[in-house]
């Protein structure tokens, strides 16, 4: 027998091996709505869009989320290029778009293990405590305008965090909107003194409550000439397995849009993938 030989076919089955696994262990992620490709998880760990998509097949099957349930099942095509305004996005083609779907995620455990639940946004506790942020972040006399809140255990520790989405433009001149942009919601420029779209998160730490910004824009001056983003609450997600759930905003101006995965740990919040396209 070539000792030799069979070291080198030993050696070369092992690397197939491993990258069979490596190809097995890949989770995609795509969201519904655009197409656009996040990239995946693999072992516990977030994969960049440009490094995942190698190893994503022509046909692969999406389990489709919402905010509250999943909502279906699709297949996809391999990622490619969005092309014109955004080359660098990647998206796939869907073989349908089930109502009120947010994620497709390629991977065999539940991605919601607990559901959120949503909650009237004109209850007083939460009016103040958004108040009270907007305050401590400079904003006098804020308007307080909520326009989503969620509870749910993120962390599966048996206690709920609340997320609160909020946002006030003053949108009052109608021609400071583009009547033909894709999110009207957004002024075509320019925020006015006290305007914000925020995302936060409140949770009891020892005994006290914590709020903590996970996206957002706040003006304490008027900025006459930027394009003010809206922040949303999407979903809420176990996208890489590990039993604890990652919140989806999606914010869009006049002519553009993101969808970021936030990771929240109590020590650290961190943005972990995420697809934007805009002029």
């Amino acid at each position: 027998m070539n000792l030799k030989r069979t070291a080198a076919v030993l050696a070369s089955f092992a690397l197939l091996s491993a990258a069979t696994v490596t190809a097995a262990d890949l989770h995609p992620i795509i969201e519904i709505e655009s197409g656009y490709f996040f990239g995946a998880s693999e072992n516990g760990k977030w994969i960049k869009p440009e490094q995942a998509v190698k190893s994503v097949s022509n046909e692969t099957t999406y389990q489709v989320y919402g905010l509250t349930q999943k909502v279906g099942q699709i297949t996809a095509a391999k990622p490619v290029s969005a092309e014109e305004p955004c080359p660098a996005t990647l998206m796939v083609s869907l073989s349908s778009k089930p109502n009120d779907g947010v994620i497709g995620l390629d991977a065999p455990w539940n991605a919601l293990p607990r559901k959120p639940i949503i909650a009237d946004t004109t209850q007083p506790v939460y009016m103040n405590a958004v108040r009270d942020f907007l305050k401590a972040h400079g904003l006098k006399d804020p308007k307080v305008r909520i326009t989503r809140i969620l509870r749910v255990d993120l962390d599966g520790d048996g206690e709920e965090e609340v997320l609160i989405s909020a946002t006030n433009y003053f949108t009052d001149d109608k021609s400071n909107v583009h009547p033909a942009a894709p999110f009207p919601e957004a002024p075509m420029n320019g925020a006015r003194r006290g305007s914000y779209s925020i995302v936060i998160l409140r949770r009891v730490t020892a005994g006290k409550v914590e709020t903590k910004l996970l996206a957002g824009e706040l003006y304490s001056k008027t900025h006459p000439s930027n394009a003010p983003n809206i922040y949303k609450i999407a979903a809420v997600l176990d996208l890489n397995g590990d039993g604890k759930l990652e919140v989806i905003v999606r914010s869009f101006y006049y002519e553009g849009s993101e969808t970021t995965i936030i990771r929240y740990e109590p020590d650290k919040i961190e943005p972990v993938l995420s697809v934007e396209c805009g002029a």
